[in-house]
């Protein structure tokens, strides 16, 4: 997703390290190594074991090499694996946030309603609850405030209270069952997104903690970069958006003193310099190609 301006806004060269925090697909890990050639390295972080393999098969050479380190964990913890893989300060880090294509085309992993499958959606699949955990467990106004929160669904009160309903008689537990739900309550649209999109998004936020990991990575991510270093991070959801924005502002901030102190007394000097003031989007050009990089949202900083 938004790869030229991804690559422009790091400015990768030779020599340098570079973390891609969620490496999905491998394709911007791919344009790191191939920017930063010869000796440019990479640490790939994945909380999905299957996008380790994929991307070890993929980009076999850069790993014989030495030059793409390959890590499971959460980008939340990317300090500590960094760090462990001696691997630190960093030139550059890349957080491209929500689903790879990987993962949104194995319905085996329940991430869609377009095939029936189980109701998992975890990006790690050896540990937290699946999504028919919350899916049946969850009382009404819970079910119903998740939806609204990270899904930001309108009906979310009507679609709570017919899973309440649907799930006293047997538990749901497919991608099927809860999207014809969702679709009895709220018909789709001709041209419009389907009925149980946002609600999918939600579940899925909610299963793997997306929004506390991010404000959890932020502030690690800055401690890794050296002076001058770069990050960039890509959303896809309003809510994200919101949390990139305003940790980059916070930290580009100096003296947090209240106004009627004479001189500052906090000693808080900025930690970021904002490079993008407004998110950068995909070009005509990408959303021809990939109508899922319509939601996507580039923001930047620098390390001061």
């Amino acid at each position: 997703m938004l790869p030229s301006e991804t690559l422009s806004a790091l400015a990768p060269h030779a020599g340098g390290r570079y973390v891609d925090g969620t490496l999905g697909g491998a394709g911007h890990s791919a344009l790191l190594l191939d920017a930063s050639a010869p000796d440019g390295r990479v640490l790939g972080i994945d909380a999905d074991a299957a996008a380790l393999e994929r991307a070890r098969e993929r980009l076999a050479p850069a790993v014989t090499a030495g030059r793409l380190l390959l890590r499971q964990g959460n980008f939340a913890q990317m300090d500590e694996l960094a760090r462990d893989a001696d691997f630190a300060p960093v030139d550059g880090i890349l957080l491209d946030l929500g689903l790879s294509s990987d993962q949104l085309a194995d319905a085996a992993r329940g991430f869609s309603f377009v095939a029936d499958a189980p109701l998992d959606m975890r990006f790690d699949t050896s540990q937290g609850q699946p999504a028919a955990d919350l899916v049946n467990t969850l009382d009404e106004t819970e079910l119903a405030d998740l939806l609204w929160r990270y899904g930001e669904e309108r009906r979310s009160r009507a679609i709570a209270r017919r899973i309440v309903a649907q799930r006293r008689r047997a538990p749901i537990a497919r991608t099927g069952e809860l999207a014809r739900l969702i679709t009895s309550v709220m018909p789709g649209r001709p041209g419009g997104i389907h009925p149980a999109t946002r609600s999918f998004q939600a579940l899925r936020i909610a299963v793997n903690d997306e929004l506390g990991n991010l404000e959890a990575a932020l502030p690690r991510a800055v401690e890794l970069l050296r002076p001058g270093g770069r990050i960039a991070v890509i959303s896809f959801h309003s809510l994200e958006d919101r949390i990139v924005k305003r940790y980059f502002n916070e930290e580009a901030r100096g003296c947090v003193c209240p106004p009627e102190l004479p001189v500052c007394v906090c000693g808080r000097s900025p930690r970021l310099r904002v490079v993008t003031r407004h998110p950068i989007t995909a070009s005509a050009e990408e959303l021809a190609r990939n109508a899922r990089s319509r939601s996507a949202k580039l923001r930047v900083a620098e390390r001061a």
